[in-house]
């Protein structure tokens, strides 16, 4: 297992990895497919909280932790993911509003419209009624953003990799930082569980601008060195 990373080995900040991007088993370990594209149009603006958390998890520690209680969609070993979104959830400068009720319920065309962003239907459902329901917006806007903001985010080149490796919390924000002009070690913030990096947070104000957030960024992981296992 290597461990550390140093600037020197930093990849270049124009080197995209795009997020939830399912590589077959046989694939050599640099591909990469093309960037997810962007909603188009002007951003839908939600209301009732004062900014985002992109939550990005790592797909291999999910299936790894949750077992046999793994959802197939996700954990289906011959379509292996890397970053999905988890949810894109309003938030207040303090705490954040959840469950909230409103805006109805997504079609099952809204929540195929995600489905290369977070391939499970029953995670998409959830998120929108604890997070989504708090947004101010309908299931189809609230959707076109949560895309909006996976393709506003570069993930680092060394998390396409199939090698395990590991790095501090601070290392791997660091990488996204240098990956991502505008984003600062304000405003991204680690979550690891049994040594195992989990997700990745990301803040974005309502237009998906980068942005500080001392609160999430408190709840950071402690840990000296956590482990990034390969998508398998």
């Amino acid at each position: 297992m290597l461990s550390g990373c140093s600037d020197s080995a930093a990849p270049p900040a124009n080197a995209p990895t795009p997020i939830a991007a399912a590589v077959p088993k046989s694939a050599p370990k640099d591909t990469q497919t093309a960037p997810i594209p962007r909603a188009p149009g002007a951003i839908p603006q939600g209301s009732g909280f004062d900014f985002y958390v992109l939550a990005l998890s790592w797909s291999p520690a999910y299936c790894d932790l949750k077992g046999s209680q793994a959802d197939p969609a996700q954990c289906n070993a011959s379509k292996p993911f890397r970053f999905i979104v988890h949810g894109l959830w309003p938030q207040n400068e303090r705490g954040y509003p959840e469950s909230c009720g409103a805006g109805g319920y997504p079609s099952r065309d809204d929540i195929r419209s995600i489905s290369d962003l977070t391939p499970s239907a029953g995670l998409v459902r959830h998120e929108w009624e604890k997070h989504g329901t708090c947004s101010g917006l309908t299931p189809s806007d609230y959707f076109s953003v949560i895309r909006a903001a996976a393709g506003k985010v570069i993930v680092p080149t060394q998390f396409s990799g199939n090698s395990s490796f590991a790095l501090s919390p601070q290392e791997i924000e660091s990488a996204f930082v240098r990956s991502n002009p505008g984003l600062s070690a304000g405003g991204i913030t680690t979550s690891c569980d049994k040594g195992l990096l989990t997700e990745v947070r990301v803040c974005l104000s309502k237009s998906l601008e980068f942005r500080t957030c001392p609160e999430v960024d408190r709840n950071s992981c402690r840990s000296n060195s956590i482990a990034i296992e390969p998508a398998q």
